[in-house]
């Protein structure tokens, strides 16, 4: 059983890009914008696709076309409480958890006074989204890997609201609301399966980490295996080391 997805990779669309490697970048910003919910043909924004393709907009036009459509807004914004609706653009537009509740207080704020799509805006034309992802990068996960900056509980939060890609962004209550109002450390959890009652207490779990030391390209990898009560220290330990998780998945 996967709990955590291998590291995102970069997709980015490049000059001289064929039909095909457009094709795969529609469906990696639709996928990645809209939380893998089944998008059908007729709901797809076929003239931002048709823009994208005419080089009239770069892939974050792209991004912000999706974020700011109505079929965006009636999924993640009109079924959704407030606070639901900025982890969701967190995590599909900036590619992880939401810092803090200043952060959140800022974007119902902007929202109340300025409106829907000046929201969406703070999100995609922030320096954090620039130095990402730039013009034509799809975001994706980030929060899997160590970051100048940013609290190790990026982490756990982060894998709280992705899960891999197993599941849909559907659900109506924000999953954070309480760790992060009160600034408190996000548990990891585990999908629950089946039919009855789920427990971790007494399995083993696999671990996949980059070290912290040297270049990309002459990083080793090592894989452990550790109980469930052991779990969040390793992770920690792992990121003050500044080592990368690349993978956590259930020991047969």
């Amino acid at each position: 059983m996967a709990l955590w997805i291998d590291e995102a990779e970069s997709v980015e669309l490049r000059p001289n890009a064929t039909e095909d490697d457009l094709q795969a970048i529609i469906r990696i910003a639709y996928r990645q914008v809209f939380g893998n919910t089944h998008i059908m043909d007729s709901q797809r924004l076929v003239s931002a696709e048709s823009q994208l393709r005419n080089g009239d907009i770069t892939v974050r036009g792209f991004v912000r076309s999706l974020a700011q459509s109505d079929l965006y807004r009636s999924l993640f914004f009109d079924t959704s409480s407030p606070y639901r609706f900025i982890e969701l653009n967190c995590k599909h537009l900036l590619g992880r958890a939401p810092h803090d509740q200043s952060e959140i207080a800022e974007h119902v704020q902007r929202y109340n006074e300025q409106g829907y799509e000046a929201d969406i805006d703070s999100y995609i034309n922030s320096g954090e989204y620039l130095a990402n992802f730039g013009e034509n990068t799809v975001p994706y996960c980030r929060s899997n890997r160590t970051q100048v900056g940013i609290k190790n509980v990026g982490f756990n939060r982060t894998f709280s609201l992705i899960r891999g890609f197993a599941a849909n962004d559907y659900g109506k209550q924000a999953r954070l609301i309480s760790d992060v109002a009160g600034n408190l450390p996000t548990k990891i959890t585990f999908p629950v399966g089946g039919s009855g009652s789920y427990s971790n207490t007494g399995k083993r779990f696999r671990i996949t980490a980059s070290k912290g030391t040297g270049s990309r390209m002459t990083r080793s990898m090592r894989t452990f295996e550790v109980s469930y009560e052991q779990l969040s220290q390793n992770i920690q330990n792992i990121h003050k080391s500044g080592g990368k998780i690349l993978s956590i998945t259930e020991a047969l």
